[in-house]
C-alpha cells in the first residue's frame, strides 16, 4: 500500500484511536466494527482488514449488498475520491469479493492461532467433556454440521453452564467442515469449542466482522452466549479516519 501525497502515516492506524466517521453516512463508530481500505502502489483500492497499511484510510462498515449498491450507483467512488483527497485510484470491480474473502482468512487465522495455543478444542467427545464440565466459553459448528451432533452438544454445553432450558446453543459458523479442516490443517473439522474467555472475544470479534458484511444478524458477544441478537447492521454506513 501506498501513501498518498503529504497524508498522515498513522494517525488513522493505531491501535486504540478515536471513533472513525462514515464517510457516507456521517456515522460513528469504533473501528473494530468497520473495514479498512487502503490504496496500493499502484492505485487500486484494497482491503486492510487488520489496518495494517501505512498512509490515510476509508473505513467501510456497510454489509455486502451495501458496498454493491453503493459501487453500482457510483457513491462509493465518488466517497473515496474525497477520502483520498484526489488520489488517482482504482475501485476494482470485485472489492466486494476481496473484502469477503479477507474477513474469511482473518477468521480462520485466528481460529490457527488458538489452535496452536491449544486453547480450541476439537472432536465431538473432547468438546462434550469440556462442556458438561463447564470449560467451554464458546462454541461453534460447520454450517453443514448434522443437526443431531450439533444438538447433543449444544446440551452438554448448557448442562456444564447450570443453563438447561435456556436454548442456548453453539453458533452456526458460514464456513463448512472442508473449509475449516483445509484452514486449520486437521481432518473432518465440524464443531470447535474455546476453553478461555479471552480467547473466545478474539475469535467472536473476528467472526463478527465476517458475519456483519455478510448481512447476517449474529450480533452477541460469544464470550456472553446469553446475549440477544443485536439489530442488522446499517447497510449504509462507511468510515474515513
Amino acid at each position: 500500500m501506498r501513501n498518498p501525497h503529504n497524508e498522515r502515516v498513522s494517525s488513522d492506524i493505531d491501535g486504540h484511536g478515536p471513533e472513525r466517521t462514515c464517510i457516507l453516512s456521517g456515522e460513528k463508530a469504533a473501528r473494530d466494527e468497520f473495514v479498512r481500505l487502503a490504496i496500493s502502489p499502484d492505485g487500486l483500492v484494497l482491503p486492510d482488514v487488520h489496518a495494517r497499511a501505512p498512509g490515510r484510510g476509508a473505513w467501510l462498515g456497510v454489509d455486502r449488498q451495501g458496498l454493491e449498491i453503493a459501487l453500482t450507483k457510483g457513491k462509493l467512488k465518488g466517497a473515496l475520491a474525497r477520502a483520498f483527497k484526489g488520489a488517482a485510484l482504482t475501485i476494482p470491480d470485485d472489492l466486494a469479493d476481496r473484502i469477503e474473502q479477507a474477513l474469511t482468512r482473518a477468521f480462520t487465522d485466528r481460529l490457527g492461532l488458538e489452535v496452536k495455543s491449544g486453547r480450541l478444542l476439537l472432536g465431538s467427545d473432547r468438546i462434550a467433556q469440556n462442556a458438561r464440565d463447564g470449560k467451554v466459553a464458546w462454541l461453534a459448528h460447520a454450517a453443514d454440521a448434522a443437526e443431531d451432533g450439533s444438538r447433543k452438544l449444544d446440551q452438554a454445553w448448557r448442562v456444564g453452564r447450570e443453563e438447561e432450558g435456556s436454548g442456548l446453543q453453539g453458533t452456526r459458523l458460514p464456513l463448512d467442515r472442508a473449509t475449516l479442516s483445509v484452514a486449520l490443517g486437521r481432518d473432518n473439522v465440524v464443531h470447535l469449542a474455546l476453553s478461555d474467555r479471552g480467547a473466545a472475544e478474539r475469535v467472536g470479534q473476528s467472526l463478527q466482522r465476517l458475519l456483519k458484511f455478510q448481512g447476517r444478524a449474529e450480533g452477541r458477544n460469544p464470550a456472553e452466549p446469553n446475549d440477544e441478537n443485536a439489530a442488522a447492521p446499517d447497510a449504509s454506513c462507511a468510515t474515513l479516519n
